[in-house]
């Protein structure tokens, strides 16, 4: 999906600023779908309210600067609507750990342990926040089920990670190993 329904769908829940639709992507309910720049944001929010799928009002703060709050029209709720009429595309899935992962057998055995602690421990945080997610927000059935799915992914890995870490370890080199012995 491209930045412009992420946008509606956000919006379809409730209004928003552009500084909270980025947010969500990041590091809210949305940030399991897709992240979107604040360099895309403002733009496609700029196309869909002069395509009148979105308007968007001035509201002043106390002591800070005023803040523009949008909210999706009729217009904007049928758009999202038949965007997801739309075929998906494939899942992207990118992962720091698996490119470290693919040439574990470069460093030392130490490290590749203790970055495995780490993914675990990210992974672990990542589950907790779900299961939140899913205490807040589980009573709406299509998102409880969308939430228990990416649930399931993140705890079918880490089981995975936990099971078959040795493997992975066994491929680095030993800690008193010269790297260039890899070479």
């Amino acid at each position: 999906m491209n930045v412009r329904t992420v946008c509606l769908s956000i919006l379809h829940e409730g209004d928003a600023t552009g500084y909270e639709i980025r947010r969500s992507t990041v590091e809210g309910d949305c940030s399991y779908f897709v992240e979107a720049s604040f360099g895309s944001i403002y733009p496609a929010l700029a196309k869909l309210e002069a395509d009148g799928l979105v308007t968007s009002r001035i509201e002043p703060q106390d002591g800070k600067p005023s803040r523009k709050v949008y909210s999706i029209t009729p217009a904007g709720r049928a758009a999202f609507q038949e965007a997801l009429l739309e075929p998906l595309g494939a899942d992207v899935f990118r992962s720091t750990f698996l490119l470290f992962s693919r040439f574990a057998h470069l460093v030392p055995a130490s490290l590749v342990q203790a970055r495995i602690d780490e993914r675990l421990e990210q992974m672990a945080e990542e589950i907790a926040q779900l299961e939140d997610i899913l205490a807040r927000r589980g009573s709406n059935a299509s998102d409880a089920w969308v939430i228990r799915y990416g649930l399931t992914c993140v705890q079918a890995a880490y089981a995975h990670l936990q099971s078959h870490k040795h493997e992975l370890v066994a491929l680095a080199l030993g800690d008193d190993q010269p790297r260039q012995a890899a070479e």
